[in-house]
């Protein structure tokens, strides 16, 4: 599945099944929300932090999913193309990022 594939996906779902878009303030607090979860199971996974027992059905993948979800949701109803936009910052990170990384110490 494409970036757009995705995003029009997305659109036919929250047209039908979910009836509608939440409002784009909404929808940035539960991307925070998912955002927050992804966290959560990583403090676990990689981290220090113990599993809590609600905490250890929980996948990564499915959790990154959520979060890839609502953003698309909110690329759809500010008339962001994903597509180009990730286009257009691969292009501004290869300009700007050309030799940064490589000439940093910390990362050799």
């Amino acid at each position: 599945m494409t970036i757009q594939e995705a995003q029009e996906s997305i659109d036919k779902w929250v047209n039908t099944t979910g009836v509608r878009y939440f409002s784009e303030l909404t929808n940035m607090a539960i991307l925070t929300e998912e955002v927050g979860e992804v966290a959560r199971l990583m403090a676990r996974q990689y981290g220090d932090q113990s599993f809590k027992e609600s905490d250890k059905n929980k996948e990564l993948a499915d959790e990154l999913a959520d979060v890839m979800w609502v953003l698309l949701c909110i690329a759809n109803q500010t008339g962001i193309d994903m597509t180009a936009a990730l286009e257009k910052n691969f292009a501004k990170k290869s300009i700007r990022d050309a030799d940064r990384h490589r000439n940093n110490e910390k990362l050799q």
